[in-house]
């Protein structure tokens, strides 16, 4: 998990300002609808009326569900937006005797119903209805192709070099049935039945022509959980993607995406996603005291700054010493480790989810991160971050990375086309 490489997750502000008196001829039910729109927090007995009141159909409870991403556009959606509420990644094979002609109709459905879904239309002939009363969500839905998609397919020339596999690493712990596949989908919306909708739509689609290789569900803070915008926090209750790239620095197209330019011709404005399913161990993390946390991350529980001192946007002081001449960031730090300038400028654009799987027959939760990395380079992206860690980083002891994936993202599809369209038809 490279801290520098966590997306900001950005919630709208929610007014704190408190409940005015209601005006005359104003109804406590339409003043419990209006606190709900404005994010005001309801006590307990609050909560029961307004749950046992008929739902007021003229003042909404909250903006959420309108908030609408765009389907088409220079680059897929779900990279470059914030982070979601829920999230949907999903890997499919295709089907004994599919080929490229399955393929590409395949790409058009899923490429019609994502657009359809995520503009808040129903999906289609046999739309199931889950999220019928809702809006969009900032639904965005995102396809990527694997290595194994191009022997398939009979594309290998145009499989690019980029996708050759990921080396192995010490904190492996892999199952192969969880990892890889020919295709690769990500959902992500801030609303779970919206979510759910899209993947049960995506599923119905692949019809013949593709079957699931592995399914994840993950989570994230919902919009307005918190009073102000803040960076996310993790499973283990770290503040986790302070230094994560933004689109405003100079050099992020170059360290995201592919160039228009770039080889293959097809990935031109797309990007590489390295997906792995790391699980935290909880309870042994949990055993450790908040000073050897902290020291572990390099960075203060509370508010993400640095140990070095300041907020959390500091930069990191690497050579302050204590008074006992020891470095106050430790040398094995996670912090540390994966610092851009400690990993010669590799950066990768983070969008993760948390996950929990339940409780394992000892007791153990099966809890931790769908970590979901982009970058125009997997070499010089995650690979470089990935083999310094995997030389000393402190929180490696705490994590155990159980599935991997790495797929082709291109780029996003103009009007009337559908996400592939070029390599499928080039």
């Amino acid at each position: 998990m490279a801290e520098q490489s966590i997306p900001e997750a950005r919630t709208p502000v929610a007014d704190d300002s408190g409940p005015s008196p209601a005006p005359a001829g104003v109804t406590r039910r339409a003043l419990l609808g209006t606190a709900g729109a404005t994010g005001l927090v309801l006590g307990a007995a609050g909560a029961a009326v307004g749950y046992a009141a008929a739902p007021d159909r003229e003042t909404p409870l909250s903006s959420v569900g309108s908030d609408e991403v765009m389907f088409h556009g220079k680059h897929q959606p779900g990279i470059l937006q914030g982070l979601q509420a829920r999230g949907h990644l999903i890997a499919f094979d295709l089907a004994p005797g599919a080929g490229r002609k399955e393929a590409a109709a395949l790409m058009r459905r899923w490429s019609d119903t994502a657009r359809r879904l995520m503009a808040g239309e129903p999906a289609g002939s046999g739309d199931t209805a889950v999220a019928r009363d809702a809006g969009p969500s900032s639904l965005t839905v995102t396809f990527g192709f694997g290595h194994s998609f191009f022997a398939r397919t009979g594309l290998e020339k145009q499989r690019p070099v980029a996708l050759d596999p990921l080396p192995d690493f010490s904190s492996d712990h892999l199952d192969k049935s969880r990892s890889d596949g020919d295709l690769w989908v990500q959902i992500g919306a801030n609303d779970a039945l919206v979510a759910f909708h899209a993947l049960r739509a995506i599923q119905k689609d692949a019809g013949k022509a593709a079957k699931v290789r592995w399914q994840m569900n993950g989570f994230n803070r919902s919009p307005g959980a918190t009073a102000h915008p803040m960076t996310a926090r993790n499973l283990m209750g770290q503040i986790d993607g302070t230094r994560n790239p933004k689109p405003a620095e100079p050099d992020f197209d170059k360290r995201i995406f592919v160039p228009a330019s770039g080889e293959p011709a097809w990935m031109a404005n797309g990007s590489y996603a390295v997906v792995r399913r790391i699980r935290m161990l909880l309870d042994d993390w949990e055993g450790l005291s908040l000073k050897e946390q902290e020291a572990v991350i390099g960075r203060r529980k509370s508010d993400g700054a640095p140990l070095s001192g300041g907020t959390e946007t500091s930069e990191m002081d690497l050579e302050k010493l204590d008074a006992n001449g020891e470095l106050v960031v430790p040398i094995n730090a996670h912090a540390r480790i994966s610092r851009p300038d400690q990993n010669g400028g590799a950066a990768m654009l983070r969008r993760p989810f948390s996950f929990h799987d339940g409780i394992d027959a000892d007791g153990t939760p099966d809890a931790g991160l769908l970590f979901v990395c982009w970058q125009s380079d997997p070499l010089r992206g995650f690979v470089t971050v990935q083999r310094k860690l995997d030389r000393g980083d402190a929180l490696s002891t705490y994590i155990r990375h159980e599935a991997s994936g790495l797929f082709a993202v291109p780029g996003g599809a103009g009007e009337g086309e559908y996400v592939g369209q070029a390599l499928l038809e080039g």
